[in-house]
């Protein structure tokens, strides 16, 4: 049968709508040409939700959306659009919103039927062919909202008012919230609460395997920088503990590519053996930074070997040719989902010879396979025990095991490779921008520090809107930069320009993120709650504006903006700033209490405010390098540093403070100054009396 379709989306910027491109489904772009011809032809509107490293997006689109007769009921009866949830995830949290209100879970693909005006009546997620896993077939869905849409209208626009209304108010803390004093601060809070919100994350933590909570299990990194915060302030040994043997045992697990670097999205059993082999850019960044918090306390290789092979897996399969990072790599190759990385034995004892006998030992590899008759490597004792149970030099088995994944990554390169999404999302650069920065520093490293500014120069020239210093776009690919940024755009790249500063100490960073936080709390602010809404106060094209507050894959906008305002206030003496940020975390504290894993930005931010932020101005001779020296070698998780080789009072913290050559060290903390320190050994025994 010979169907006539009209797909709109062949010059779309997504990888993912142009997947969808050549489908016989009359696919539209959200945008008005879709949303005007709804209401002209009074038609309900199906969206269609996902990303490119979607597993299950692609086979819904093989076994639907390529299929003649399916995509010919869809446009005869709907107007049909496909969305790229990571270009707009604006779309994609009111309509998720939605479908949770509806089924009580959603994920991806997401399919909704909307009225002619957009608001949501009917969702799901993966609808099969043919009806299976207790689920209804599409093409019964697609029938069933004909009827429901033709008999039952009224009630089908009534339960689309109702759930836009629900949408509206859930999770939008839309009750004023009470103004505190920062001098009464203390008074509601208490390092109890600290204890409190420890002792939740301690709960649901696997202590055999790492992580928290049962399969599917995601790296939960939030989790694991607040316990190695909590550490730091507490030295309560079950945090640091409990936060080293999840970093480990994701780098022990085929989680984690042992031969390229780089961490997959979630693990699928509770070991981290069998990962959803998608590759983010974003869980890669988050990453990173424990990584670097780890190495700090610990100062143990592996930690600064993971940094460095993950930023290799950054810079070898994600990096722009100008310096901007690519979104994401895909699960699939072939139409098989892990194809590109799993391995059968006898491939290994080709290319291996010799070694592989030992490798296969060390790498969990067998005939039989450790996940559906293949094998993903995954490392299950500890290099040390297997080295000594073995009579074996653990450096030498290392350097050996090295080799052995370099043989494998050559033949590797010969596979088809799994699909790159290569787009540019400005939230998530900066989160990546921010883990390099930082690394540079950790690390004292020239090659991140290089890579870090031409990313932000590379942000910094194709992401600000034209005749604007501060107005970003959300996205960019082939010279076309699209839709106006979101609040986590704005908040993520603050953030990172302070991570730039500290690295660089050109003050023009720290200027940047002062404009980033002006245009943000003038653009996005929610006057009655203080919080801030995820769109600019100047788009029209969704049905709500909504205010995203807890930690999903990325960290809370609202809350880094509140971490943001703590610093800045600090930096450019901003008590209104600095009273917002009390005022948002106080806001949030019941839940943050309740529910520390979902709300980790706001319980770091917590502890830095009762523990108190260190400030640390160095001026005089060879102050930036004296610096950076500091940042390197302290882990200090609430500090701000500045650094000036002369006395200058642009700044508050540098302010009335001589230089002298070499450079001294101040540090105030709680309003108070101590008397400087000379040296760095005077400067770190002051942080220890701390």
């Amino acid at each position: 049968m010979n169907h006539q379709y009209s797909n709109h989306l062949i010059n779309e910027t997504s990888p993912y709508l142009i997947q969808h491109a050549h489908n016989p489904v009359n696919w539209y772009a959200w945008g008005k040409p879709a949303l005007e011809k709804a209401k002209q032809e009074n038609k309900v509107i199906l969206i269609s939700i996902g990303y490119s490293a979607c597993h299950w997006c692609h086979v819904m689109e093989r076994e639907s959306f390529e299929n003649e007769d399916t995509a010919a009921l869809m446009n005869e009866h709907f107007i049909n659009i496909k969305i790229d949830r990571e270009e707009r995830p604006d779309i994609d949290h009111v309509y998720m919103d939605a479908v949770q209100a509806m089924t009580g879970s959603g994920g991806w693909p997401l399919n909704v039927f909307l009225t002619p005006d957009a608001k949501p009546f009917y969702g799901g997620t993966y609808f099969p062919p043919v009806k299976a896993f207790n689920r209804a077939s599409w093409t019964e869905v697609l029938s069933g909202v004909v009827t429901a849409w033709k008999d039952r209208r009224t009630e089908m626009e009534a339960q689309a008012e109702h759930l836009t209304e629900h949408i509206s108010k859930a999770g939008n803390f839309t009750l004023p919230v009470k103004r505190l004093l920062a001098a009464d601060f203390e008074n509601e809070f208490g390092f109890e609460k600290c204890e409190t919100m420890f002792k939740a994350i301690m709960q649901s933590a696997d202590k055999e395997w790492g992580g928290f909570g049962r399969a599917p299990k995601f790296p939960q990194t939030f989790s694991i920088q607040f316990l190695l915060q909590y550490y730091h302030y507490t030295s309560d040994e079950a945090a640091l503990q409990q936060a080293l043997l999840s970093i480990d045992k994701m780098l022990d697990g085929g989680i984690y590519d042992h031969i390229a670097g780089g961490l997959a999205r979630y693990s699928t059993d509770n070991e981290w053996l069998a990962p959803h082999f998608e590759k983010m850019l974003y869980d890669n960044a988050l990453f990173i930074m424990i990584l670097c918090d780890a190495f700090q306390i610990t100062k143990l290789a592996k930690y600064k070997l993971a940094i460095n092979k993950t930023i290799g897996f950054i810079k070898n399969e994600m990096l722009h040719p100008e310096g901007g990072f690519y979104a994401a790599l895909d699960a699939d190759s072939e139409g098989e989902e892990g194809k590109f990385y799993v391995w059968e034995k006898k491939e290994i004892d080709k290319i291996l010879g010799v070694d592989a006998a030992l490798f296969c030992d060390f790498f969990d590899v067998s005939e039989n396979g450790n996940w559906e008759g293949k094998n993903i490597l995954r490392i299950l004792k500890p290099v040390t025990d297997f080295a000594q149970q073995r009579q074996l030099d653990k450096a030498g088995l290392l350097q050996v095991m090295d080799e052995c994944l370099q043989k494998l990554g050559v033949e590797r390169k010969k596979r088809t490779r799994p699909g790159l999404d290569d787009k540019i999302i400005l939230g998530w650069n900066a989160l990546m921008l921010k883990a390099i920065a930082k690394a540079a520093v950790v690390l004292q490293d020239d090659n991140f520090r290089r890579i870090a500014l031409a990313n932000i120069d590379f942000l910094l020239k194709n992401f600000t809107v034209t005749g604007s210093s501060v107005q970003m776009m959300h996205t960019w690919k082939n010279g076309q930069a699209k839709y106006p940024a979101f609040l986590d755009d704005y908040a993520y790249l603050a953030d990172a320009c302070i991570s730039m500063y500290e690295l660089t100490f050109d003050e023009n960073y720290i200027e940047k993120a002062r404009e980033l936080c002006e245009y943000t709390v003038a653009s996005f602010s929610d006057d009655e709650t203080i919080f801030f809404y995820y769109t600019n106060k100047g788009q029209d094209d969704i049905i709500v504006r909504k205010k995203e507050v807890y930690d999903g894959a990325t960290p809370s906008g609202n809350g880094v903006m509140a971490f943001n305002l703590s610093r800045l206030a600090i930096i450019f003496d901003r008590k209104n700033w600095r009273n917002r940020s009390d005022n948002l975390l106080l806001a949030i504290s019941a839940a943050a209490l309740k529910y520390p894993a979902s709300f980790g930005m706001w319980a770091g931010l917590l502890m830095g405010k009762m523990w108190g932020f260190t400030e640390i101005a160095v001026v005089g001779g060879g102050a930036a390098h004296l610096a950076a020296t500091i940042s390197s070698g302290t882990y200090i998780p609430a500090k701000i540093i500045m650094a000036s080789t002369s006395a200058q009072n642009k700044y508050p913290m540098l302010r009335d403070k001589p230089a002298h050559d070499p450079a001294y060290i101040y540090i105030c903390k709680d309003y108070m100054c101590c008397a400087p320190a000379k040296n760095l050994e005077e400067f770190l025994m002051g942080i220890k009396k701390e």
